[in-house]
Formats: C-alpha cells, sequence, structure tokens
C-alpha cells in the first residue's frame, strides 16, 4: 500500500549500511542505515549507527538550527558535551538542544557501540566545530559549505 512506510527488524538487519568517516576528522567512523530515508521521512533523520571501539560518532559541533538526540541500543561509550564526559549506554537518552552545547559520542567501550541518531533536517543550518575553529553554513538545496571562523566577519549591533 502506498502510505505505509514499515521497515521490519529483518529488513534493517538485512540493509548493508554505509561506512561514513564525518571529514573533519578521521577517528569519525560509524557505519549508517538511513531508516529515516527507507520510511520515507523528509522532515527528520533516523539513523542507526554503529562506531567501533576508539571511533568517534562526529567531530565536536554544535547545530543551531537543528534539535537532535541519541538513544543508545548497545555498547558503551563517553558522551562528551562541551567539557563533560558522561558515560552512556543501553537506554540512555541524550538531547542535544538546537544552540545548545557543542557535542560527540567516543566509543570507550570493548564492543561495537549501537544507537539511534534522531535529528531535524531544516531547510537550512548553521553548526560550529569549536575545536577546529570552523562554521558550517547549509542552505535549501545546497551542500555544506565551512568556512574558517578566523575568516569570518562579525557585525557589532548598532554598527554599520
Amino acid at each position: 500500500m502506498k502510505d505505509i512506510h514499515v521497515l521490519t527488524a529483518d529488513a534493517i538487519a538485512a540493509m548493508e549500511g554505509t561506512a561514513k568517516t564525518h571529514s573533519p576528522n578521521d577517528r569519525a567512523r560509524r557505519v549508517n542505515k538511513s531508516l529515516g530515508d527507507a520510511t520515507g521521512l523528509s522532515g527528520i533523520g533516523v539513523h542507526l549507527i554503529e562506531v567501533s571501539p576508539g571511533d568517534l560518532t562526529t567531530e565536536h559541533h554544535v547545530h543551531y538550527h537543528e534539535d537532535e538526540c541519541v538513544y543508545v541500543l548497545s555498547g558503551t561509550a563517553t558522551m562528551v558535551i562541551g567539557d563533560a564526559q558522561i558515560p552512556i549506554g543501553p537506554g540512555d537518552v541524550i538531547g542535544h538542544p538546537k544552540g545548545g552545547a557543542a557535542h560527540h559520542i567516543e566509543n570507550t567501550g570493548t564492543e561495537p557501540f549501537r544507537a539511534l541518531v534522531i535529528g531535524e533536517r531544516a531547510a537550512h543550518d548553521v553548526g560550529d566545530y569549536p575545536r577546529l575553529g570552523k562554521r558550517i553554513f547549509r542552505s535549501a538545496g545546497l551542500p555544506w559549505t565551512v568556512a574558517d571562523m578566523d575568516d569570518l566577519t562579525f557585525p557589532i549591533a548598532g554598527k554599520k
């Protein structure tokens, strides 16, 4: 039926997944299964990720226009939010409100870390990689653009 979008556990298990490296950081490697895409979602992304021991989910980052959250399925890891390091494991949920603290997850366990990562798919977004001094921009239909923070000019309110 046209309006039924069901992805069974067997179908998810059979999905190959895509090996991804978050380009700003070679340690940020994961296998990604885009469950949202497979079920026809366009306003939110739902990804089943698997991260090997010692690897990161992403470069330390923050989004200014998109909320995201993580639901841990298996394995243990360290959630880094700002400078805080928080041990996480199965059943834990982490929310990252838009404009909140920069964050990433490091698999500090000895087994693969598996989680659902869910986030908005806004028409535009701006984010920062504070440890790299970079800002990312995306506008509807265009790819991400990355700029060095030192190259950007920020007008001061009230000045021309």
